[in-house]
């Protein structure tokens, strides 16, 4: 089975709660885990993320509070957010995305109520995880960010978490059950109905 792209920033409290909700998928689909840079994509398409907007960061936080709560996932928000989530990223690229690295970095981040940004326990983190911070700053690991970032962007990746299957985009921890309904049955997208929606002509447009 083709893998899944799941792409992801830990800054997101919704890739925190997305992270849990890959269980709900089919055990046989694996699943490459591709950290990228939430900022950049909001630079690619013009956009403000949800902590950029007064009204829009409290309700955020407010709602992923009570989903996750709803749930059952473990989520506390950090000392402060947003914050700048680079080094995390560099880290899992460093660990070679590998999905107990990420869970671990995620779980230090959103779980403890601490500060992300705080060098010595990033430090530990690290060695925690077997990987010199130095070498966080080394070319390759930066480039790999960046690659991903952009290629993210040149395939549709607006916001994160967001999970490609089979080329499609399911963007938000909610939309996992549409991923296992397309799953399920390729057609969910590929009917004349949603051909019609991919074609839509814009009526008005907001003035700039």
């Amino acid at each position: 089975m083709r893998p899944a792209i799941w792409y992801f920033d830990f800054v997101s409290p919704f890739a925190c709660i997305g992270l849990h909700r890959l269980g709900e998928l089919p055990r046989a689909l694996p699943i490459e885990y591709r950290p990228v840079l939430f900022a950049g994509l909001l630079n690619r398409f013009g956009q403000k993320g949800p902590a950029e907007i007064a009204a829009k960061r409290r309700y955020t936080y407010r709602w992923c509070h009570w989903w996750a709560q709803s749930r059952g996932i473990p989520l506390r928000f950090p000392a402060a957010h947003p914050f700048n989530p680079l080094h995390h990223l560099r880290l899992a690229i460093a660990c070679g995305c590998a999905p107990e690295a990420v869970r671990r970095i995620f779980q230090a981040i959103w779980t403890t109520g601490a500060d992300p940004t705080d060098p010595a326990a990033f430090s530990r983190l690290a060695l925690e995880l077997g990987v010199d911070a130095a070498r966080l700053g080394a070319p390759e690991v930066k480039d790999a960010l960046r690659r991903n970032t952009e290629d993210a962007a040149a395939r549709g990746v607006f916001g994160v978490p967001t999970l490609e299957v089979a080329g499609e985009p399911f963007w938000g921890a909610d939309a996992i059950d549409f991923a296992r309904a397309f799953l399920a049955d390729p057609s969910v997208l590929h009917n004349d109905e949603m051909h019609r929606l991919d074609c839509l002509p814009v009526a008005a447009a907001r003035r700039t």
